[in-house]
């Protein structure tokens, strides 16, 4: 089963990508965000470094993706379809002009070509508020005075993904829109492991 997850800043990608990971006992792919060199610049001048970083990101999650395709079983805490969501946002923000993002979307052109499709595309699907408390817990620099930023991205996350999917004919049964609660609850993280199951069988 090849799997990504995709949601907004604070949704629990990174954690619930990891628990799944070692749920299964197969490899994970990690979207090396935190440790690219672009991000704090972004966050300073997003104007500036919308371009730069989308392209950053783009380049260095496909090279893993990459590196892993003939891996029969995968988990992803980000797919290209989610970076497509941010260039998308940041075109709408005002912060890329419609060249840029044309030129973002060739590349994601270009990439998902070289790519094997994932089995089962998971959606987090979390409340404003929910993501708001997430972002403060896990308290980074970067994300300090973003409150505007983050109320926009909120805002528009789930259209401009649906938009997506449609225009790049996801079919519906391999997207998976999960509401979740707290992973680090035995109950809830076992009730995610089913649905998600339940889902790649209907994918199939």
């Amino acid at each position: 089963m090849r799997i990504g997850i995709i949601g907004p800043i604070g949704s629990g990608k990174s954690t619930l990508s990891k628990m799944l990971s070692k749920h299964y006992q197969v490899p994970l792919i990690e979207e090396p965000v935190e440790n690219n060199p672009y991000l704090p610049y972004f966050y300073q001048d997003k104007e500036m470094f919308a371009l730069l970083s989308q392209n950053a990101f783009y380049s260095s999650l496909f090279l893993l993706m990459w590196k892993t395709k003939d891996l029969k079983k995968v988990v992803c805490d980000s797919t290209l379809f989610s970076n497509l969501v941010f260039a998308e946002l940041l075109r709408l923000e005002g912060f890329m002009n419609a060249t840029e993002v044309a030129l973002t979307y060739s590349i994601a052109e270009q990439h998902l070509k070289r790519l094997p499709d994932l089995d089962l595309q998971i959606v987090l699907v979390r409340s404003k508020d929910n993501l708001f408390n997430n972002v403060k817990k896990r308290g980074r620099s970067i994300e300090k005075d973003q409150e505007t930023y983050l109320h926009f991205h909120y805002d528009n996350y789930y259209d401009v993904l649906k938009r997506i999917f449609k225009t790049y004919k996801v079919p519906a049964k391999k997207v998976l829109w999960l509401e979740c609660g707290e992973f680090s609850e035995p109950a809830e993280f076992a009730r995610i492991v089913k649905v998600i199951e339940d889902a790649h069988r209907q994918s199939l």
